[in-house]
């Protein structure tokens, strides 16, 4: 019964810490550009230059 005083405690620290840190990432945008991270996914960054179907052009 008595790691209850130190398992308490320690709870309720580990989940003020999670919602600061959620709310900090709230804040600093984080949430911000959904959409623009679906499509990032989505592109080929990682072929050469030459063999981009844009012919290695960059917007």
């Amino acid at each position: 019964m008595e790691v209850l005083l130190y398992l308490i405690p320690v709870a309720v620290g580990l989940g003020a810490l999670g919602l600061f840190g959620f709310l900090w990432s709230l804040k600093s945008g984080q949430y911000d550009d959904l959409e623009g991270a679906k499509w990032r996914v989505l592109a080929d960054d990682d072929l050469p230059e030459s063999q981009r179907p844009d012919g290695g052009q960059k917007n």
